[in-house]
């Protein structure tokens, strides 16, 4: 017998060949976020960092924009309206990043309609990420809670069954047929 005969493990293997509901890949950490397996604190300290990088690196190329703003001399106004529009693309980007973290949205159609807005607020979506992962990875409360609740109704339903419906069958026939 191998050794992985002998033990059992925990739970169903997640390599989509069990019965039974399979956990949702999460971006950068795939399934280990289900067991913390994988190399899963590599990973998290890597989208940390990573996602405070690109935040970081993205300012600095909204400086220099701004800079050719300046160059061009199209005067305070614009400049004004040009940092205003990405703080408040910023905010509500940032915003409905953290709020899809916990639930999923009830109108996904208006998630398709703020993807340009929240491009422009890019920096606030790496914000979001950067902040959420340390205490998790980015989404992994909701899909967990998701997860979980899918496993318990998948358990209730399969101990509901009694088995073979066929022998269920015949044993009340020869019940009925005694009396």
């Amino acid at each position: 017998m191998s050794e992985k005969n002998e033990a059992p493990s925990a739970g169903p293997p997640r390599d989509g060949s069990a019965p039974g509901p399979q956990p949702e890949p999460l971006r950068f950490f795939g399934t280990t976020w289900v067991d913390h397996d994988g190399g899963y604190g590599l990973r998290r300290a890597g989208v940390t960092v990573g996602s405070l990088a690109a935040a970081v690196a993205s300012c600095f190329v909204l400086r220099f924009a701004y800079q050719g703003l300046e160059i061009a001399e199209v005067g305070g106004f614009v400049g004004l309206l040009v940092v205003l529009m990405f703080a408040v693309c910023s905010a509500i980007a940032f915003r409905r990043t953290w709020d899809g973290f916990g639930s999923r949205s009830a109108d996904p159609s208006q998630d398709d309609r703020l993807r340009g807005l929240k491009s422009i607020g890019f920096i606030g979506s790496l914000l979001a990420y950067f902040l959420r992962s340390f205490r998790e990875a980015p989404g992994e409360k909701l899909r967990r809670a998701e997860y979980e609740t899918a496993l318990a109704q998948y358990e209730k339903r399969r101990s509901n069954r009694a088995g073979n419906p066929a022998a269920r069958k015949t044993a009340k026939g020869k019940r009925s047929g005694r009396r």
